[in-house]
């Protein structure tokens, strides 16, 4: 099937003059023609992404997981024990919401208590994804978009982005109570103060909402009609989500013949990361293959990643490929939050691992990546501060956004 897609290249801001453009190193971001680009659009998607308002307490916004400071990811992070805890199926995820009955109030959880509940995976960052066919780290969020409430299709193929946002908004350990239903939720949003909760909120969010101060009027101004319904939630999400391209890091510039933007030993390390083969699956530009591995992080019978949504035997444990970009941010680090550090990430590579099936990878997919055969310094200099885009880091536009309620609080910390 011919894909119905067109593709992001230069988009002007209206009212503010902003330019959005992806760096020759990166290809233009797929945007599905059902769902084109606006600026109003985008302003709604970036208002609502940062309203804890969206989770049934007040608690959670999209953004609480995904802060650009922390490369897109989660700066707290908490412990899921699993049937016991303190043994081997124990990994850290990400904080969500308490666990709520049907009536959205707080009850003892079996594993969490009164605290929030913790998710089985790591946050991935949501800067990688915008150019990937499919979403989480399992892809169960596929490039078909079904309208939640008709079953009709309304995006046919490139709107992985849109199917990514409903989960969250519904799962009762990230945003939800228990059989919350679409319309609690666009019932609640026809009634909230737009970011109520927040502070310090940007000027082209603090501006749209100034001339649109409610939900209605700012649904009104992207979509020429004031009426909230699932799939204009999830399109203007998904349009904000499109123009956060991190394309302004040092790589890029060398890339583009600035020798001057990496450091002596980030380019040493940008050598290595090649000789090592690192670039079979972090493949540049986007530093990512968007393919599923197993590389021995988790028994799949505890998780069975990609196999739960394929059901192929060899998918167990599979899960994708993360962009290393803006990696050096990351609070932990792989799906089970195995690693504080970077380093430590770099050096689990040491000892190699199996990697079954791939015709790339000498000795049957055994993979020795003999580090200690050059300097890991000199690699993570490269992964921490080469793929590093400043304007992520400093959450500057268009990664700029409010502080948020739940802030007041936050802090890393690891939760019973």
């Amino acid at each position: 099937m011919t894909s119905r897609i067109i593709v992001l290249s230069t988009f002007i801001g209206l009212g503010f003059g902003f330019w959005w453009q992806a760096s020759a190193q990166l290809a233009p971001v797929p945007v599905p023609v059902e769902n084109p680009i606006t600026e109003s659009k985008r302003v709604l998607g970036k208002i609502l992404f940062w309203d804890e308002q969206l989770s049934s307490n007040n608690t959670v916004a999209c953004g609480t997981c995904h802060q650009p400071a922390f490369g897109g990811g989660d700066p707290r992070y908490g412990r899921y024990t699993g049937s016991d805890k303190g043994t081997i199926d124990d990994i850290w995820g990400s904080p969500g919401v308490v666990h709520m009955d049907e009536n959205g109030d707080s009850v003892e959880h079996s594993m969490f208590g009164f605290e929030p509940q913790v998710t089985p995976r790591l946050t991935p960052s949501n800067f990688g994804a915008l150019w990937a066919a499919e979403q989480f780290w399992d892809g169960r969020a596929t490039s078909e978009f079904v309208d939640p409430l008709t079953g009709e299709i309304v995006i046919a193929s490139g709107g992985s982005l849109e199917s990514q946002v409903i989960s969250p908004l519904f799962n009762p350990v990230e945003m939800a109570r228990p059989e919350r239903t679409w319309e609690d939720l666009t019932s609640k949003l026809q009634m909230v103060r737009p970011l109520a909760l927040a502070s310090n909120i940007p000027p082209d969010m603090a501006e749209a909402i100034q001339s649109n101060p409610d939900y209605p009027s700012l649904f009104e101004a992207a979509f020429e009609n004031s009426d909230i319904t699932p799939v204009r939630i999830v399109f203007a999400i998904a349009t904000y989500e499109r123009t956060l391209v991190a394309d302004q890091t040092p790589w890029d510039y060398y890339m583009a013949g600035d020798e001057n933007a990496l450091s002596e030993d980030a380019i040493y390390g940008w050598r290595v990361f090649q000789e090592l083969r690192c670039v079979n699956c972090h493949e540049p530009p986007l530093f990512t293959n968007n393919d599923y591995l197993n590389i021995g992080l988790r028994l799949s019978k505890y998780d069975l990643g990609r196999r739960a949504i394929t059901g192929v035997e060899e998918d167990g444990g599979e899960v994708k490929v993360p962009s290393l970009r803006n990696v050096g941010l990351k609070a932990r680090f792989m799906h089970t939050g195995e690693f504080s550090r970077l380093s430590e990430a770099i050096v689990f590579y040491d000892n190699g691992i199996a990697l079954p099936g791939r015709d790339d990878i000498p000795n049957g997919g055994a993979y020795n990546f003999n580090i200690t055969g050059y300097v890991p310094y000199d690699l993570e200099a490269f992964l921490r501060n080469g793929l590093t885009d400043p304007r992520v880091k400093n959450e500057t536009f268009p990664f700029d956004r409010p502080t948020l309620n739940s802030e007041s609080s936050l802090q890393v910390q690891e939760l019973p």
